[in-house]
């Protein structure tokens, strides 16, 4: 039975970026590998456009009755002018909601060959491997009471609620945990729980739920300290969990650490594994439509559909073989272009990574 993809470009570069990771999807139908339709929406700013609106019925019925989905990017300052309610960014937020997507990976892994596109000393970041689980539809993005009002001496005052739920704590954690037995069995939560009651019970439940994972050594860090353990000692992590804000700005943190932000792919995961799939980085409105952006990030975030909701571990696995293979050979897009190595368009960096998959072994 085929398995249905909704493809969600997006803004800015997201179109380009979402192109080459078809060229792989395609390849892997052409090939035999994989039985999938490829069906289209619109998303963000270019729904707004269109329809009024940053996430149509249409769409969110297409990424309803499909398998994954696969996003580009949203947003562009055209629009950050309009109602908080219509920009681009809602749609994102509202498709997360809407399909459950409350678990985000975000996985840091630094290419051995791109050692020196970090700007933190090779020592520090060789080797690194992390991966960040982002609790993703709670917490302070969506709180209520929120807005903006005009108190009675006529000072405006804006106001976001951040609220957790035990429930919503323990399954994330369930993820965290779950995850760590398959690499080196160590979580590291980050709350603030010193100054916030939401992140304090957050650290309890993380502690109850830990004692059901024996194997996995469970420690507790303040987001300010775990900011700056990122850059000072990236590599005592494994697998950090944390809140929706937080896991915002650490994963974004850790993206630099691996040399560019177009190199980190992710998954929103729902509870039963189906997901959506996007690069971590935004919409690059300065770079658009000149064929520079970078594409691995799309292209390895196909890897993670394959691997956590087509059942095709083996394809994901090939595939993030294919993105070294082409990095071997020395090809860069600009982000990640060094003296010795050579520049190529976007469209050049997905043919070679479809090439190179084509070659790799099973």
């Amino acid at each position: 039975m085929s398995k249905k993809i909704t493809l969600l470009a997006g803004d800015g570069i997201g179109p380009e970026i979402i192109a080459e990771a078809v060229k792989v999807l395609a390849a892997l139908r052409e090939h035999g590998e994989l039985d999938v339709v490829l069906e289209s929406g619109l998303i963000g700013g270019a729904a707004y456009e269109a329809t009024g609106t940053p996430l149509p019925a249409e769409t969110l019925a297409l990424a309803q009755n499909s398998d994954a989905i696969l996003l580009g990017a949203v947003g562009g300052p055209q629009w950050e002018t309009l109602d908080i309610k219509v920009r681009p960014e809602k749609g994102l937020l509202g498709i997360r909601s809407a399909l459950g997507l409350f678990a985000n990976l975000r996985p840091a892994i630094l290419y051995p060959q791109l050692v020196g596109a970090s700007t933190l000393k090779p020592e520090v970041v060789s080797g690194l491997d992390l991966m960040i689980v982002r609790e993703l539809t709670g917490g302070i993005y969506f709180g209520q009471p929120r807005g903006v009002c005009r108190l009675e001496h006529g000072e405006r005052q804006g106001f976001n609620t951040l609220v957790y739920k035990e429930s919503e704590i323990r399954r994330i954690a369930q993820v965290a945990f779950t995850i760590a037995m398959k690499r080196d069995r160590r979580v590291c939560s980050v709350d603030k729980a010193n100054v916030l009651e939401a992140t304090e019970l957050w650290r309890e439940v993380m502690s109850e739920v830990a004692a059901e994972f024996p194997e996995v050594e469970l420690s507790h860090m303040y987001v300010d300290n775990a900011a700056m353990q990122l850059v000072r000692a990236p590599k005592q992590f494994d697998v950090v969990v944390t809140t929706n804000m937080f896991g915002d700005i650490l994963s974004d943190c850790a993206a630099m650490l691996t040399g560019s932000i177009g190199m980190l792919p992710s998954a929103s995961l729902d509870q039963s594994g189906r997901g959506m799939y996007e690069p971590i980085h935004g919409s690059a409105p300065d770079i658009a439509g000149q064929g520079i952006a970078n594409p691995l990030a799309t292209i390895l975030s196909v890897a993670m559909m394959l691997r956590y909701s087509l059942d095709s571990p083996a394809q994901a696995t090939r595939l993030e073989k294919a993105v070294g293979a082409v990095l071997d050979q020395g090809l860069r897009t600009p982000d990640i272009y060094s003296p010795g190595t050579t520049q190529v368009s976007t469209g050049a960096m997905g043919d070679a990574v479809v090439e190179a998959f084509i070659h790799t072994p099973g």
